[in-house]
């Protein structure tokens, strides 16, 4: 069940509409969504950090 919650990075991708190194730039700046690295190395980002990324997306541009 928690890996339903976690994205996988394309998916995360796919889901933003953004390219993989306009997301690392992003991330770079500390202004992409948080990620999990697991043991593996492989990158995930949980569905609830997503949903408070974008959130905060939206009160910028309101105010």
């Amino acid at each position: 069940m928690l890996r339903s919650q976690m994205l996988k990075l394309p998916e995360l991708l796919n889901e933003i509409n953004i390219s993989r190194t306009a997301f690392y730039r992003l991330r770079a700046k500390g202004q992409a969504p948080r990620l999990v690295k697991l043991p593996n190395g492989q990158l995930r980002c949980r569905r609830v950090d997503l949903d408070a990324w974008l959130s905060a997306g939206e009160e910028q541009q309101a105010a």
